[in-house]
């Protein structure tokens, strides 16, 4: 019900950071959802049944490894993997630094290497940095860090 009021009752443009959640919320109506963590070979059969069943189901990619590993497992009936580009901007869990030249490279690899098999949605940044944060003018710096490191390899 939380999902639902917080969507404003669309159901689309949820974030989810397991599988488990994925499917909890897929079979609760919602068809847009991004699975925020870049998927290991052995959940591919997973992100495949969640991508087959939803109207939108995306992935984080943020290895050359990641890409390939989607390229290798197309979705059928013409359906594309749905990904973002995980940056990491300073949480140090899991993405590419956005001043990584190999960053840009998979930025483009991902638009223009697989055309039908896997689409470029966006780029993606969490910023888990905060967790440490003690006061709310902490957490804006790196609200704003992330923002000026994202946009800036945006517009590279």
């Amino acid at each position: 019900e939380g999902a639902a009021l917080a969507t404003g009752g669309t159901r689309r443009g949820i974030v989810v950071s397991t599988l488990a959640e994925g499917r909890f919320f897929a079979a609760g109506g919602f068809d847009d959802i991004l699975f925020a963590f870049p998927v290991p070979e052995w959940r591919l059969p997973e992100c495949s049944a969640l991508a087959q069943q939803l109207q939108a189901f995306q992935l984080l990619v943020d290895s050359p490894r990641g890409l390939e590993l989607l390229r290798r497992n197309p979705l059928p009936g013409g359906k594309s993997w749905l990904v973002w580009l995980k940056l990491d901007c300073g949480n140090g869990r899991a993405g590419m630094r956005p001043t990584d030249p190999e960053a840009l490279a998979l930025a483009r690899s991902i638009a223009l290497g697989a055309p039908g098999a896997v689409t470029l949605v966006g780029v993606y940044a969490h910023c888990g940095n905060t967790y440490g944060c003690r006061d709310v003018p902490a957490v804006q710096a790196v609200a704003r860090d992330t923002t000026k490191a994202v946009l800036a390899f945006v517009t590279r």
